[in-house]
């Protein structure tokens, strides 16, 4: 694995620097006081993130496309997973809210793009596609879903609630986790992709947040929702042996890329803080540990466990380009930068005393923002459990 950028995507790099720089930035606290309002300023940017993906609109994760087609021939790939993170590293050193509610980005996109078949692909693609998987008393246990779905001719009946749905009230449509029959558990879990409109749908409130205000978090009641069975992602035979594998896979996709969230959010902290600090550092880093100051040292400290984030997070997305397995390396990215983000964006405001604490500088928005990082797409808990059971060879049973 090189530990460098991949030349190929230097131009989408520098392009996602200039948007986070030029164009979230001046409008990054507006939103942040507006919480709810639409930023009408991304529609004009849409086309920009589809580039990120080769010109493929479903998502930056729709790189999952990837491990259904497995390739012998022994090359190395840096795909469409790899591109999608190097883009959020730097869209998110603008302002995460804004690139989490870019049209045609949503985290339902992403599980599209990781189970739909190819009729489903072509049929959902530039769509705006929510993800619904929360529920009341149903939180980092996803097996846990009592949203039902039972079939009906050639529709399915949907009946449950979902809260904490980012972009709800936005999205085109919402891809909805709901059971065939609950007696089967995981193995009964499917997603569904219900189309804003539909009867029976309904966004019974907005959240108001500590962060991320920019981007729309719904909660939304299912009543006798009839969803055409075609828009069922995926198989719709129960597979007991294969269980919840199916569905999961959505998470190996969209896991790196909240870590690269996390990343990107760090980044712009860690930037600031150098520049405010720049009088007391070494920026050729030639002050040895021992002589170093303590906001050096701090500093120092914190850079390093950025870049183990940065370099966890591309292996997850190289892997999955590579049609490698990749639930570990996932779940390892995405507890360690969720972890690391919160401690270096509040490390940071305390760094900078007051300057960092008040309105007048971002990094107090920035330690807002990056604390969900390290909760959504599932807990800090939820990861390590996760991590043991692969390391352990464990299954879900026999580690709890």
């Amino acid at each position: 694995m090189n530990l460098e950028n991949p030349k190929k995507f230097k131009m989408l790099v520098d392009q996602a620097h200039q948007v986070a720089m030029n164009y979230f930035r001046p409008i990054s606290r507006k939103y942040d006081k507006a919480e709810h309002a639409y930023p009408k300023e991304l529609d004009m940017l849409a086309s920009i993130l589809d580039g990120f993906n080769d010109g493929a609109a479903e998502a930056p994760s729709s790189a999952a496309l990837g491990k259904r087609g497995a390739s012998n021939d022994g090359s190395v790939k840096n795909g469409a997973n790899m591109s999608a993170a190097l883009g959020v590293f730097e869209l998110c050193c603008g302002d995460t809210a804004l690139l989490l509610t870019m049209p045609r980005q949503g985290l339902g996109n992403s599980a599209i793009g990781a189970v739909a078949n190819d009729e489903q692909l072509q049929r959902f693609k530039g769509k705006w596609a929510a993800m619904a998987i929360t529920e009341p008393g149903t939180g980092s246990d996803s097996a846990n879903i009592r949203t039902t779905a039972v079939k009906d001719g050639d529709h399915y009946i949907l009946n449950g609630e979902k809260i904490f749905v980012t972009c709800g009230e936005r999205a085109a449509c919402v891809v909805v986790w709901a059971t065939l029959d609950r007696s089967l558990g995981r193995a009964a879990i499917k997603s569904f992709v219900v189309e804003r409109g539909t009867p029976g749908m309904k966004v019974e409130r907005l959240e108001h947040k500590l962060g991320i205000k920019a981007s729309d978090t719904a909660a939304i009641s299912f009543t006798d929702c009839r969803v055409p069975a075609a828009n069922l992602l995926g198989n719709p035979e129960i597979d007991v042996a294969k269980g919840f594998a199916g569905v999961m896979e959505t998470f190996d996709n969209t896991r790196p890329l909240v870590a690269a969230m996390a990343v990107g959010c760090a980044r712009a902290s860690l930037d600031r803080i150098k520049e405010l600090c720049k009088d007391h550092l070494d920026p050729n880093y030639g002050t040895p540990p021992l002589n170093a100051s303590n906001i050096e040292a701090t500093i120092y400290r914190l850079e390093a466990e950025w870049e183990a984030c940065r370099l966890l997070t591309l292996k997850a997305c190289w892997m999955a380009d590579n049609k490698k397995p990749n639930s570990k390396e996932a779940s390892i990215a995405k507890a360690k930068s969720g972890r690391i983000g919160s401690e270096i964006t509040l490390k940071c405001v305390e760094l900078a005393a007051s300057i960092g604490y008040g309105e007048d500088e971002l990094l107090e928005k920035w330690a807002r923002d990056s604390k969900i990082l390290d909760i959504f797409e599932g807990t800090q808990q939820i990861q390590q459990l996760i991590i043991a059971r692969r390391v352990l060879g464990k299954s879900s049973a026999e580690l709890k």
